[in-house]
């Protein structure tokens, strides 16, 4: 089956924290980029011979909506080829090849279970997706709990859109950990201190979805069948770098 490739068009870059940038791009050749929240495209950048040199996938971080936009969050990482090219070759107007969407890192048609979305860093992109869409789309849902883990106060990614959703979405909870800022209200720490103490009885009506580094996966998937007993039925995860 062949791979379809297509040319994005960067129309806005936007600073969302420190090194981290918003990319919006848009698809002219396609009226409508179909896609799933929670879904990724991958890019093919200038930056190598080889395939696996060029390719890096990002989850997409807006909800469909019928338009042709992509929104990318995309942190820099100072041993990163690929981010470094984007932050520091990549304009407004520059042309992108990538392909997709891909990815199975999805909710289902029916969701009977309560959603608990963790997540560090850029890892919050899919979840902003898939939160936007249940709200856009007016789909049935229980309630929503978002945990997401920083450093300080500068890295919490679209804070002020999850705060306005605390008081016009029903059901939707909202915290932040962050493990470098002590003069901080909320939670001090890490994430897993968090799904710990509020899930600490094992329910069957909850579902866990995990998006982050690889070390705090493993992290939480492990506190999640050893010390809380959760079926592994209930853990769903998408690994980034």
């Amino acid at each position: 089956m062949p791979t379809n490739w297509h040319e994005g068009i960067v129309r806005k870059i936007e600073s969302i924290a420190p090194n981290v940038r918003s990319f919006l791009l848009e698809v002219p050749e396609v009226q409508s980029f179909d896609f799933r929240a929670g879904q990724f495209v991958t890019m093919d950048l200038p930056i190598g011979d080889k395939r696996l040199q060029r390719w890096r996938s990002y989850s997409i971080a807006n909800a469909p909506d019928g338009s042709n936009a992509l929104e990318l969050c995309i942190v820099r990482s100072e041993s990163g080829s690929g981010s470094r090219f984007l932050f520091e070759e990549v304009k407004e107007g520059s042309a992108i090849k990538l392909k997709g969407p891909d990815g199975g890192f999805v909710l289902p048609e029916e969701i009977n279970k309560d959603l608990v979305f963790i997540c560090t860093g850029t890892g919050i992109a899919p979840f902003r997706s898939m939160i936007l869409d249940l709200k856009k789309s007016g789909k049935p849902h229980r309630n929503i709990h978002l945990i997401f883990g920083a450093r300080t106060e500068n890295d919490i990614l679209y804070r002020e859109e999850f705060e306005a959703l605390t008081r016009t979405m029903p059901g939707f909870r909202y915290d932040v950990a962050l493990s470098r800022q002590e003069n901080w209200p909320g939670w001090k720490g890490y994430v897993h201190q968090v799904y710990l103490q509020e899930y600490a009885m094992p329910r069957p009506d909850v579902a866990f979805y995990l998006c982050g580094w690889s070390n705090m996966i493993d992290e939480v998937v492990a506190n999640l069948l050893v010390q809380l007993k959760y079926d592994r039925s209930q853990i769903h995860y998408e690994l980034y770098g």
